[in-house]
């Protein structure tokens, strides 16, 4: 592996922590991101200069611009960037505050459209690079009481989905990550949830605060092998668009496309109906 620098956002917990770890063992270069002063200090101690650390909540635009630019010009190049902070919020969309519904649309989907917006012209002006989305099966499926958080993620995944034509002429690949549930601080810990309405007790919605709460049902997922898998994406040429990681994301992902192409598989003479006919 040769060496490269990789921006990481969020590299407090979860798969960035991981990722930085992983890189900075093998002789990578590390700008991280973190929320709080003193979450990376055990890194920093280890690894010195080669993990350059930056405060940063990713609904701070204005704070994204004057990172994404600090550390370009302090790096002086980097190749990677990946967009991996964020949290997920769960419970029934009735169950969930105006504030709680906010802060999880600037932190999925307003936080990555900004970070890429202040990386690009960096990217662009050094020939190329590389975009790292870590998303969720729950960007293409989704289930009753993650309502907000699979709209952030479904809004990220059409966001890079364009961006990786808006971008493939200036040699800037990018790939969309589909964790499927990983034993990381995501369920435990980092989830939010909304505030019980009894109406949707024992429905599919109100069952999530169930799971939120069931420690022993651990995911399937180990995100140590996932780590890996991500980190050798970056050698692939040309860029996967997509990486599915788990089975449970596998599974879950073919089950929803599938749906989605019958329910409109039958729809086509009705659809080409609505044209204007064509000109004599």
């Amino acid at each position: 592996m040769m060496e490269r620098t990789w921006f990481i956002t969020g590299i407090s917990s979860g798969f960035g922590r991981l990722m930085a770890e992983r890189l900075l063992s093998s002789g990578e270069r590390v700008a991280g991101t973190i929320r709080k002063a003193t979450a990376a200090d055990d890194l920093k101690a280890l690894y010195g200069d080669r993990l350059w650390i930056a405060q940063l909540d990713m609904i701070d635009v204005a704070g994204i611009r004057a990172v994404v630019n600090r550390a370009f010009a302090e790096l002086g190049r980097i190749d990677i960037v990946v967009s991996n902070a964020g949290y997920g919020l769960f419970g029934a969309a009735e169950e969930l505050s105006n504030e709680q519904i906010d802060h999880q649309i600037a932190t999925n989907l307003a936080g990555p459209i900004h970070l890429v917006r202040a990386a690009v012209p960096h990217l662009r002006a050094q020939g190329g690079g590389r975009i790292v989305q870590i998303s969720t099966y729950g960007g293409l499926a989704a289930m009753a009481g993650g309502s907000l958080y699979h709209a952030s993620k479904w809004g990220a995944e059409g966001f890079f989905e364009a961006m990786v034509q808006e971008l493939a002429p200036f040699n800037i690949g990018i790939t969309i990550v589909e964790p499927g549930g990983a034993r990381t601080e995501f369920r435990f810990g980092n989830a939010q949830v909304g505030t019980k309405i009894d109406a949707y007790q024992g429905t599919p919605a109100g069952l999530v605060h169930t799971i939120l709460q069931d420690r022993s049902r651990l995911p399937i997922g180990d995100p140590a092998r996932m780590v890996e898998i991500i980190i050798s994406s970056a050698d692939q040429s040309p860029a996967p668009k997509r990486i599915v990681l788990g089975s449970d994301s596998y599974t879950a992902i073919m089950k929803a496309l599938g749906e989605r192409l019958a329910s409109i598989e039958g729809q086509k003479e009705t659809a080409f109906s609505t044209d204007f006919p064509p000109a004599p």
